[in-house]
């Protein structure tokens, strides 16, 4: 003689039930569902291991992109996710990093150095070198008009304190140490990088 089955078994064998016929009953047959063969999504991409612009944590990233490096072809990013062989973030992303692959495809994003000309409104695009000259130009005027070799009792300090220095967190230790370098060389004291924004 079997014995009495207990309340909490039979809510169990009901729900089990319900849920397997409502799935039935809603079109999905689990024979049909398993015996469907889906290609993966990343099966002809382009593996990519980068970092994560955003902050100073300089979490690994992998992109993978789309296209058959044939000449004049340039290959889309169509997934971004978190690197597990890293060892800072070990494949984890926060929400932003998360979000990295709207940023590259967002239609707002500035790819090309642009200038906006005293008196005017409207930016324009000008090229890599012009941006770079242009800077360099207004680097070393300020820097003849306002460096300061000696302070008050004639002991040499060396500053320029009117030019500041926003250094990237997403360089890797070597570059940063030489922009630093550079930049206290030039004798600019206001450095910063861009994870404390």
């Amino acid at each position: 003689m079997n014995a009495p089955m207990s309340r909490r078994q039979f809510f169990r064998i009901c729900a089990a039930g319900m849920g397997s016929s409502s799935i039935v009953g809603l079109g999905m047959s689990p024979g049909a569902a398993l015996a469907e063969v889906r290609a993966f999504k990343l099966a002809r991409t382009t593996e990519t291991r980068g970092t994560c612009p955003y902050c100073s944590v300089s979490c690994g990233v992998i992109m993978y992109t789309l296209g058959d490096r044939a000449k004049n072809v340039k290959n889309r990013i169509i997934h971004i996710e978190g690197d597990p062989d890293h060892p800072v973030s070990r494949g984890t992303l926060c929400p932003k990093g998360a979000g990295l692959l709207d940023m590259v495809h967002s239609p707002n994003r500035l790819k090309y150095p642009e200038v906006r000309e005293p008196g005017t409104k409207e930016w324009k695009r000008i090229s890599w070198e012009d941006a770079l000259t242009r800077i360099a130009k207004h680097m070393k005027a300020d820097r003849d008009a306002n460096f300061i070799e000696t302070n008050d009792k004639g002991v040499p300090v060396n500053r320029w304190n009117t030019t500041g220095l926003l250094v990237s967190s997403a360089a890797s230790n070597e570059s940063g140490y030489l922009t630093v370098k550079v930049a206290r060389g030039l004798g600019m004291v206001a450095l910063d990088t861009q994870a404390r924004i």
